[in-house]
């Protein structure tokens, strides 16, 4: 078995057996209404009794459960041509590095039920940003497939343009993280935080049209991968 899929199964076990700890073994130090929704700014808007939590400190651990079925589900259903055996280890560390984040997320939150006052969105905001650090790090080593990374109608359609722009997503994403994780530590205007993300994400996007087109006027399309 994968070890980075070992690392996805360990990260839920420990989410769901510290959920079920949380609830049960320091009941007495949730507060009576906790927190389980927060606005745009950070502040809560929505309140839960303390004897409904349950089902909230369980979600998570069930997203990453399933996440880590799907991690072993989809390489059996993807179709001719586009199987992951090309990038076997990115495709796991890329799933792993999701999983992960919901663990953060997850472990931000039920600080914030222990803890109110936490700036929740702050250590959301953090967390996302090392994750498109991780995740841009390995962008270039992810082949053509119907799971994971920029899959526009141009980029599932040429090999070339796959590649290209999984390079560039790659070199933008992992500054942005990093920057953007120091950027929100230091205060930085959660809506200037957005702008970057929407720009990082967009710009590949856009590219892999440009590019598409550029070679295909040159004839320099190479097609679908044989399967």
């Amino acid at each position: 078995m994968n070890r980075w899929l070992w690392v996805s199964i360990v990260a839920t076990l420990a989410a769901l057996v510290g959920s079920l700890y949380v609830y049960y073994g320091m009941y007495d130090r949730i507060p009576e209404q906790v927190s389980t929704h927060w606005g745009l700014h950070g502040d809560p808007d929505q309140w839960t009794p303390r004897d409904k939590l349950l089902p909230f400190l369980l979600l998570s651990p069930g997203a990453m459960a399933v996440l880590v079925l799907l991690t072993v589900v989809l390489p059996w259903i993807s179709p001719r041509g586009f199987q992951i055996e090309g990038f076997r280890t990115t495709y796991f560390y890329v799933m792993a590095v999701v999983v992960l984040l919901l663990g953060y997320m997850h472990f931000a939150i039920t600080l914030s039920y222990l803890r109110p006052g936490v700036k929740t969105i702050e250590l959301f905001l953090g967390g996302l940003s090392l994750f498109f650090a991780a995740i841009g790090n390995v962008m270039g080593k992810v082949k053509r497939n119907f799971w994971m990374g920029v899959r526009t109608p141009w980029t599932i359609a040429d090999e070339k343009v796959w590649d290209r722009t999984h390079r560039l997503t790659g070199w933008l994403w992992v500054p942005f993280g990093l920057a953007g994780c120091v950027a929100i530590i230091a205060g930085l205007n959660i809506l200037i935080w957005a702008a970057g993300l929407i720009v990082v994400v967009l710009i590949p996007v856009i590219y892999s049209l440009v590019l598409y087109k550029r070679l295909e006027k040159q004839g320099q399309l190479t097609g679908s991968p044989q399967a």
